[in-house]
């Protein structure tokens, strides 16, 4: 075992004596959160990735604001399955894939660990496109030289990983952040109508079947497979509750980072569509490439505009493919006790996006071929994770609450239902 660098046995010792006091009743008021934030915001970069920007950017040039009620809804099922995972690996000090290995035949958790691989490819190969489609549209760079800087700057956020999980957290809400202020920017300099905002927010409906096969892909895009999976190892062993009281306190805070980073990745995908909505649908343009709509910033409001939307695009890319890189890794050691170097898995995750960049693959089409694969495993992570976290010999006082258990079904059917209808149509 490779001995830890002592800044980083500091850091974590920091952040374990902080969270101690909290659950001792030392520390009140909002500090009281501040050694529970992180693991949450890890989790929600895979809500932003760049099959976000294809689906809301289509969305909003065809529908305006129709459909940002969609979203709206979409985070409040993603807060409810995200703290279902962080849940279990508070209870249980194992992630989901670790449980399901333990209480699955080893076929089922052989054929769990390779549709999820299959899914960390698609979601990996939406990811690493969209980073090397922001640097090509941000500098000119052809698509190739722009995937292998991609892959060089992906292995350097890997790197923080070595350096604490405290350095791994800070580096991706910083990510998080800098989509944030560029997404920001573009809802101010696209002067929407605010009127018609509220109404796309608390008004569902549809028009037509093209509206239903959009709402499906948001739903596709926001609800993501790995980030179930990783969020439970993110909180099986950051901070350990030595009794049922301290757990449920631990998820308490865990919750309220939820809460937080959920709403902004919310608020990220909502400027998406309120942006795309106000500039393109307004003006009469259907906009399904992001190149087009790259170009279309710059030439509606001015440069600040498309280098906002470039920049958000390339971070979101390279934070969430990072983050998909750790996700295999959680899986491949939960689901059949294997591991492999986390710098070689990288390496191979990036043989499939260059090869389709090589072939010469339209970048869009081939991010929302990946959101399509998605659909399949989003039904494989749901079904254990209510399953477990429903169980009262596997969570002991975090079991949860009936209509906890019974909101978690109506979510997951209304998830597989709407991906089988999108996989349906799109092969139709």
């Amino acid at each position: 075992m490779k001995k830890q660098k002592p800044e980083t046995i500091i850091l974590k010792n920091k952040t374990l004596i902080s969270a101690e006091a909290v659950l001792r009743g030392d520390v009140t008021g909002l500090k009281r959160i501040l050694p529970f934030l992180g693991p949450a915001f890890i989790a929600s970069v895979a809500y932003i990735d760049p099959g976000n920007f294809a689906t809301n950017i289509t969305a909003g040039s065809k529908f305006g604001y129709l459909l940002l009620w969609v979203i709206a809804v979409s985070n409040i099922m993603a807060v409810l399955i995200q703290s279902l995972s962080a849940k279990l690996g508070i209870a249980t000090g194992m992630n989901l894939p670790e449980v399901a290995r333990d209480l699955f035949p080893t076929s089922v958790a052989l054929f769990l660990w390779i549709q999820s691989e299959l899914v960390i490819i698609a979601t990996d190969l939406a990811e690493f496109i969209g980073a090397a489609l922001g640097l090509n549209l941000l500098f000119d760079i052809p698509m190739l030289p722009a995937a292998l800087i991609t892959a060089a700057a992906s292995f350097l956020i890997l790197e923080l990983q070595r350096r604490g999980y405290r350095s791994l957290e800070a580096g991706i809400a910083a990510m998080v952040m800098i989509v944030v202020v560029a997404f920001a920017c573009q809802v101010v300099l696209a002067k929407p109508d605010i009127s018609a905002v509220a109404e796309g927010v608390f008004t569902p409906k549809f028009v037509g079947v093209d509206s239903i096969l959009l709402a499906s892909g948001i739903l596709g895009a926001t609800v993501m497979p790995h980030a179930i999976y990783l969020h439970s190892s993110l909180t099986q062993k950051r901070v350990v509750g030595q009794n049922d009281f301290d757990k449920k306190q631990i998820f308490k805070l865990e919750f309220l980072d939820i809460i937080i980073a959920m709403m902004l990745a919310g608020a990220i995908n909502m400027s998406m569509l309120i942006v795309s909505a106000s500039l393109f649908f307004k003006n009469g343009l259907i906009i399904e490439d992001l190149s087009t709509a790259f170009h279309q910033f710059g030439h509606l409001v001015g440069p600040i505009a498309s280098i906002s939307f470039g920049l958000s695009l390339l971070i979101a890319g390279l934070s969430s493919s990072s983050v998909g890189t750790l996700a295999g890794d959680v899986v491949m050691q939960g689901f059949i006790n294997r591991k492999i170097n986390l710098y070689l898995r990288r390496a191979i995750t990036i043989v499939p996006p260059l090869l389709i960049i090589i072939s010469g693959i339209n970048p869009t089409n081939a991010l929302v071929m990946s959101q399509v694969i998605l659909s399949f495993g989003i039904a494989f992570a749901l079904i254990p994770l209510i399953i477990f976290t429903s169980n009262k010999k596997i969570m002991g006082g975090l079991t949860n609450h009936r209509l906890t258990t019974v909101l978690g079904w109506v979510i997951a059917g209304i998830v597989i239902l709407l991906n089988i209808f999108l996989l349906f149509e799109t092969f139709h």
